[in-house]
């Protein structure tokens, strides 16, 4: 069975407020033996009633109100001095119940349609939170299938221009600086595209970023900033159509117009430069 599935059909809601049916609530109670998440779902939804409960009491419309108060106090309200008063025959009053005890009942039936009502309008506000929880769900899911999609169809592009015989692979190795930072360069000279995978670069403070240079002819072209990352991910990076080699450098978040070489970390050098 799919649990989360079974608790977003609104049995827990219906369970909690008694309005499932008998078979239904024998359903539930077995899955709650065998499920231990079913039993924190319903603790869940009864604390949240008791603190909605609390949190959002207001009090009866104006007419209700009077009502209730009609109710409860019109068997002691004080009997008109213009009405005369009514003879009681005592053998029928051994058997009728005190008047006292009828509007009691009349309070207690009254409260009781409240509390119903109330029961009834968070039972509707929970079941509409749901949906909407639910179709917020579904759009989101929507937007993941489309990124996914995206993603895939780059990681291809990516996939084709590595694996492309005309792709010229340079190794990047460390520095004195940083003896152990490695990468490669996977540079399409026809198409100047460029693609970087890093292999060994510790991550940096939130203030820097790495970033890739191009050497021309003793210039240097910026190719773009990125954090190092786990993942040995293939970035694009700008393109170029000259190169006779490919630093790294640390700069400032967002990148700088010209290289600070003394925290230069690899460096590779391509088949133009020879």
């Amino acid at each position: 069975m799919n649990v989360q599935e079974y608790i977003e059909s609104g049995i827990i809601e219906s369970y909690v407020m008694d309005l499932a049916s008998e078979s239904e609530r024998a359903e539930f109670e077995r899955y709650c033996a065998q499920y231990p998440e079913l039993v924190a779902a319903r603790r869940k939804f009864e604390e949240k009633l008791e603190a909605y409960a609390s949190q959002n009491a207001v009090p009866p419309p104006p007419e209700v109100k009077v009502k209730v108060l009609e109710a409860v106090g019109k068997e002691s309200r004080p009997v008109s001095s213009s009405i005369p008063p009514k003879l009681i025959n005592m053998e029928n009053a051994k058997t009728s119940p005190p008047a006292r005890s009828s509007g009691l009942l009349k309070f207690v039936a009254a409260a009781a349609v409240l509390l119903l009502i109330g029961m009834a309008y968070l039972y509707y506000q929970t079941r509409q939170e749901n949906k909407d929880l639910t179709s917020s769900n579904d759009r989101l899911r929507e937007s993941l299938d489309t990124t996914k999609n995206i993603l895939n169809k780059i990681v291809e592009e990516q996939k084709q221009v590595v694996g492309d015989p005309n792709t010229l692979v340079v190794n990047m190795v460390g520095t004195t600086v940083a003896p152990k930072s490695s990468a490669n360069v996977y540079w399409d000279s026809a198409s100047s595209s460029v693609y970087l995978v890093v292999k060994n670069m510790p991550k940096l403070p939130s203030d820097q970023q790495y970033q890739l240079w191009a050497l021309i002819d003793n210039q240097k072209k910026d190719l773009g900033v990125f954090d190092a990352t786990n993942d040995k991910v293939i970035l694009k990076m700008k393109n170029t159509k000259k190169a006779q080699a490919f630093a790294i450098t640390i700069e400032k978040r967002g990148g700088s117009e010209s290289p600070t070489l003394e925290k230069l970390q690899s460096m590779g050098k391509t088949l133009q430069s020879q």
